[in-house]
């Protein structure tokens, strides 16, 4: 297991039916930990992070079973849960946990179809910001919501132990190649997600102006 002390948001777009997590921490590569995302839910696992929760939730809701009750199973059944922080949205319902024993400060925000939660943050105001933002962005589309998030979390001041890693993750009924991007190193982590975004954004524009329509079906076979 690895410590990882981060800012993460997970999200649901009734009108796109896609479900979404954007993260950010001052260790590496935590996109290949913290994010989990089906057309049925979206997960982040952090502090003491176990994947296995993720995947297993993951399960539970492909098999039909709730986010409440799928994740808080999966805690009960956990005897390092007092040092986990879960949290993730289905297509009806959220949850949020925060372990007692999360270094401070840890806690977590609950809101309509969307969820936020960090550990050894500077302070509550980085998951405070980060609920405003999304809120502030309804109408955009659910991932450019999720990176103006991480970007107020991060202006809030983030982990307090500084800034290396970010990713975003969203399963959508209409992926695009913008849906799965990942800093893995980096001295401004958000701040590059952010960049490679609108990049991306912008090339998918492009590639469908110079080859059609059918050319973004074929290559929006993305991976989650």
């Amino acid at each position: 297991m690895i410590d990882l002390h981060t800012f993460s948001i997970a999200a649901h777009c009734r009108q796109e039916g896609s479900f979404g997590v954007a993260v950010s921490t001052a260790r590496p590569n935590v996109g290949s930990l913290v994010p989990f995302v089906s057309l049925k839910g979206a997960i982040a696992t952090q502090a003491r992070v176990n994947p296995d929760l993720g995947r297993q939730g993951l399960a539970l809701l492909e098999a039909g079973v709730g986010i409440q009750v799928a994740l808080r199973a999966l805690l009960e059944a956990d005897p390092d849960r007092a040092i986990r922080q879960i949290h993730g949205v289905d297509a009806e319902h959220t949850f949020a946990f925060t372990g007692e024993n999360c270094v401070a400060w840890a806690g977590h925000y609950v809101g309509d179809g969307f969820t936020v939660a960090g550990n050894m943050l500077v302070g509550p105001q980085v998951i405070e910001a980060m609920a405003e933002a999304f809120q502030a962005a309804a109408g955009a589309e659910l991932s450019e919501r999720l990176v103006r998030a991480l970007q107020a979390g991060q202006e809030a001041g983030g982990d307090k132990r500084g800034r290396q890693s970010a990713a975003l993750l969203v399963a959508s009924p209409d992926p695009h190649w913008y849906h799965n991007l990942r800093v893995d190193d980096h001295p401004d982590p958000v701040g590059e997600l952010r960049r490679i975004y609108d990049r991306v954004v912008e090339h998918e524009a492009e590639v469908g102006r110079q080859y059609g329509p059918e050319s973004l079906r074929l290559f929006r076979r993305i991976k989650w």
